[in-house]
């Protein structure tokens, strides 16, 4: 990862010349570092040897689909943790709701401003951004409340690590399966719209769309079914208001067998 004080590393993979001439230039004139990629191999090496600060991926590469990349540079070291941003074509829906059913971070559509995709950049970075360890010893503190306490069994949330547990087992969530799924477990019952949603979890959501949203619960789902026993196969903790949204169900096992 970077380190402190030197300009954030962008891995910028993008096999148009033209297209990565001018966000080179734009990244580099607002403060980042980017290193430029044409192709998927060139990226698994850079990314392998340091991994950057975030990745921007375009879908179309020359020798490997996009979202093969990004599930590849996920498996490396560090890859998990690193946030990316998808590139993908204006008229091709299906990409953005793919990307982002990945565990993606954000998606721009070509063609596009290049000052807007810094301020993604830029956003995104905010939002992944975790406060450096003190140099000087803290002095002591009180013992936290258990995060458990906070709220009621299934899940149990710990807002300092940004995880949650459900029934025991610790979840695989990206930044916004997270913040969905924390405003839900707050709030159980509690009916959240698309539009709240959005809202509250997404930083820049003039440009998201409902179907933003419906993608992230549809891959929570699919986490939450797969840490459930084989014995509780019916359980649905997220319940669909049909032209409403989403809410917690609030008659869940605290515990199971």
């Amino acid at each position: 990862m970077e380190k402190t004080g030197q300009k954030p590393r962008i891995l910028l993979v993008e096999d148009e010349s033209g297209i990565a001439d001018t966000l080179q230039y734009v990244l580099a004139t607002d403060g980042f570092l980017p290193v430029w990629c044409s192709t998927a191999e060139d990226a698994l090496r850079q990314f392998a040897a340091e991994p950057p600060a975030l990745v921007v991926l375009d879908v179309g590469l020359p020798d490997m689909n996009g979202f093969e990349l990004f599930k590849r540079l996920q498996a490396l070291p560090g890859g998990a943790q690193v946030p990316m941003l998808f590139l993908t074509a204006r008229s091709d829906e299906i990409d953005r709701v793919v990307g982002l059913e990945l565990g993606a971070d954000d998606y721009i559509a070509k063609p596009f401003s290049p000052r807007e995709l810094v301020a993604r950049v830029r956003g995104i970075l905010r939002r992944s951004v975790r406060p450096a360890p003190s140099m000087v010893s803290p002095a002591p503190a009180a013992p936290p409340t258990p995060p458990a306490a906070l709220l009621p069994p299934p899940f149990a949330l710990d807002e300092e690590r940004h995880q949650i547990r459900f029934y025991g087992r610790l979840l695989d969530l990206s930044r916004y399966e997270y913040g969905v799924l924390r405003l839900l477990v707050q709030r159980p019952g509690r009916v959240f719209t698309r539009d709240e949603l959005l809202a509250k979890v997404w930083d820049d959501h003039s440009d998201s769309f409902d179907r933003t949203v419906d993608a992230h619960i549809k891959t929570l789902r699919a986490k939450l079914k797969a840490a459930v026993p084989a014995s509780a196969p019916d359980i649905e903790p997220i319940r669909t208001l049909r032209g409403t949204g989403y809410a917690l169900s609030e008659d869940l096992p605290e515990t199971l067998a």
